[in-house]
């Protein structure tokens, strides 16, 4: 092992049977990892990355909405005041049925990383809905936002949930606390960097054209659903393992 690797041994040295869904890693020791340590554990980065983006999309849509409701002409009329209120706050509701529904998907189906990458790209279509039919009626407006709503809120707080798990359980990680704690605040604060930059980035796009800040929306979600493919083949190939077994043992009966 070169000396420049990280090591973390484990408090709890027994079998740890989950796949390696961070791409196999060096076990390190026991103690607080340090910043540019805890970047070389294996999965820190591409996950980080994946918050960074989901956040984008999703503190992007829905600070700016009540703003592009108002100044959006629907039906051939700009919305009253007290219409664009209620349409944003229709969003926030939305939100929260949104991520029922993507728990109790993601119960159902013991696949997190597929149920969180599946909802950012059906983002993708529900955006492009939006922005383009959304002028056409009320309803239409409505219809696409609600979608865009379910799709795009919870789901970064199901991906938050699916790394921490998947790292919690990762031999590497396996009974240190500490080091734990310092990957999962890294991953969290980096999807904060991506709030954050929201209002620049929007400012500088909107500037220009809305449509460039709806494109910009759908290749952040594109970009943090393409983040989580290693995990999600990882679930898969348990899946398929797990099936295979079941078979087996159907046909020796």
């Amino acid at each position: 092992m070169d000396k420049n690797d990280v090591v973390l041994k484990p408090r709890n040295t027994a079998g740890n049977d989950e796949p390696d869904v961070n791409g196999g890693g060096e076990e390190i020791r026991d103690q607080v990892a340090g910043f540019m340590e805890a970047w070389g554990i294996p999965g820190v980065a591409p996950f980080a990355f994946c918050i960074f983006f989901s956040k984008l999309v999703a503190y992007t849509f829905l600070y700016c909405l009540p703003f592009y409701i108002s100044h959006k002409v629907i039906g051939g009329e700009y919305l009253s005041d007290l219409t664009v209120r209620m349409l944003s706050s229709l969003f926030d509701v939305s939100e929260v049925f949104g991520g029922i529904l993507a728990g109790h998907i993601s119960d159902h189906l013991d696949a997190r990383a597929i149920t969180a990458s599946s909802f950012m790209y059906c983002a993708i279509p529900a955006l492009f809905l939006y922005h383009a039919y959304g002028s056409i009626s009320l309803f239409c407006n409505a219809a696409p936002m609600i979608a865009t709503s379910l799709f795009l809120n919870r789901p970064y707080a199901l991906i938050t949930t699916a790394i921490s798990a998947n790292l919690g359980t990762h031999g590497s990680l396996k009974g240190n606390s500490r080091a734990l704690a310092t990957v999962t605040g890294i991953i969290d604060e980096t999807g904060s960097v991506g709030a954050a930059i929201r209002p620049h980035l929007t400012g500088c796009l909107s500037s220009r054209s809305l449509d460039s800040v709806f494109i910009m929306l759908m290749v952040a979600a594109l970009i943090a659903g393409l983040l989580l493919t290693k995990l999600v083949i990882a679930e898969v190939k348990v899946k398929l393992r797990t099936r295979s077994s079941s078979s087996l043992e159907e046909s020796l009966i």
